[in-house]
């Protein structure tokens, strides 16, 4: 009988052994259409290859596909594949971006003291310490600076080794930062040695006593943790010291659909469950992809099934050519009700909307426009006195209300919104249909 891999004609005598291998993997990833038809020609149309064609050259991000993923997806039914929609874009599902978007749409850059690190919240920083990773998500927030260069978005170069240094010395010369998250990218591409020079670093500094580790490489290229013994036990060495040094080293992670966690993933768990590592996810509700309550049960349960945390949930970000992933929130407030009690709270994760000022729980809203699909949140002790918005995608507005977003200014829309609810802009927390008055275009 085939595995998986060798239904692709392509892959026909690639042996469990090598299929498993993470350097394997890497060294047959799919980063041209020319590549990815010559693995699925048999299962696909051309039609479907040349709308995939289409979508790659209107996306934020550029593709990196892992051969496991590529297996994970059904391509006799590519263009409903929930897999698929996360990593490889089609031109015909793609929609206009929203009025509202900026390039780098949580402002990382604008908080970011020293290149490759981003400090937001008070005693917390993100370390951006690479921008590749081994497979690269459609939707992702940091399509800016993550990756190659796209005929969307030319990318701002603000990670890497070079950066590192000053970035050290921004944390240590900042007692206040107890919580460094180490990502980028996806440290799965940090070699061993600079997995362990920098955790040993970052371990070293008194007053830094979390940190994160961000890999989607469980996720997308589980064998990463079983095969790559160099990379693996460098991990593994600085949770064990971190562990010694009373701190707290764990995984962060990212899986969005129950089909993700395979048998592989089983097995890299296992692996880490054995060494006491925490591993905690972070899922992305996508539309098309798990925006459903069934879905999402069933991701935490699989989730719960090989000890990872469900952490949270959030709201896809507004960034170049994600439009058709967005849902309204809604559909995320609704969502949230209709997953909590399903499993223990623990393994039950947080919605959230991610803003400029922060992470914010969707029930948090101080003021939801459902009509114009404008809402607005605050974040008291990270950015106090400002409010951030979240705007529903015009997919889900009426007709009118996305008339009036096409005919006028966005600054001009929000402030029409505000002042139909209150007579004047406020924050108190109140939503409201009422119809805006505007002039006429």
């Amino acid at each position: 009988m085939l595995s998986e891999w060798q239904r692709f004609k392509i892959w026909r005598d690639v042996s469990c052994e090598e299929f498993e291998d993470s350097a394997w993997q890497d060294k047959n990833a799919v980063i041209r259409i020319a590549q990815l038809e010559a693995v699925v020609k048999d299962f696909v149309s051309p039609g479907l290859l040349s709308d995939i064609e289409g979508g790659i050259r209107r996306s934020g991000m550029s593709v990196r596909l892992s051969p496991y993923i590529i297996s994970l997806i059904n391509w006799s039914n590519a263009e409903a594949d929930r897999v698929r929609r996360q990593f490889i874009p089609m031109a015909s599902e793609l929609e206009d971006d929203h009025p509202c978007l900026v390039v780098d749409s949580l402002e990382e850059t604008s908080h970011s003291p020293v290149p490759s690190l981003v400090h937001r919240y008070p005693d917390k920083a993100l370390f951006l310490a690479t921008s590749v990773c081994p497979v690269y998500c459609q939707y992702c927030t940091r399509s800016y600076a993550v990756g190659m260069d796209t005929p969307l978005v030319q990318k701002e170069h603000v990670t890497g080794a070079k950066n590192w240094a000053a970035a050290l010395d921004y944390i240590r010369s900042h007692r206040e930062i107890e919580d460094v998250v180490v990502s980028g990218g996806d440290v799965s591409r940090l070699k061993a040695a600079n997995i362990n020079a920098l955790g040993t670093a970052l371990l070293d500094i008194p007053h830094v006593r979390r940190i994160r580790f961000a890999t989607k490489a469980l996720s997308v290229q589980p064998m990463k943790f079983l095969t790559d013994e160099d990379w693996a036990g460098a991990i593994l060495a600085l949770i064990r010291r971190g562990r010694s040094l009373f701190k707290d080293v764990c995984i962060h992670t990212h899986f969005n659909h129950p089909r993700e966690i395979t048998p592989l993933v089983e097995q890299a768990m296992r692996r880490l469950h054995s060494e006491g590592v925490v591993v905690r996810n972070q899922t992305v509700l996508l539309r098309g992809v798990n925006d459903d309550a069934s879905t999402l049960r069933s991701l935490c349960k699989r989730l719960g099934a090989v000890i990872i945390h469900p952490y949270y949930v959030y709201l896809c970000d507004m960034v170049k050519g994600t439009e058709h992933f967005r849902v309204a929130l809604s559909m995320a407030q609704e969502l949230e009700k209709e997953v909590r009690g399903a499993t223990a709270g623990f393994n039950t994760p947080l919605f959230i909307v991610d803003t400029p000022g922060g992470k914010r729980d969707v029930h948090s809203v101080e003021f939801y426009d459902r009509m114009y699909g404008v809402s607005y949140f605050i974040a008291p002790i990270v950015a106090p006195g400002k409010q951030f918005n979240y705007f529903d995608p015009l997919r889900t507005l009426g007709l009118g209300a996305r008339q009036v977003w096409q005919n006028h200014l966005r600054d001009e829309v929000i402030r029409g919104v505000q002042i139909a609810a209150y007579g004047q802009v406020s924050p108190r927390r109140r939503r409201t249909d009422t119809p805006v008055q505007f002039p006429v275009a």
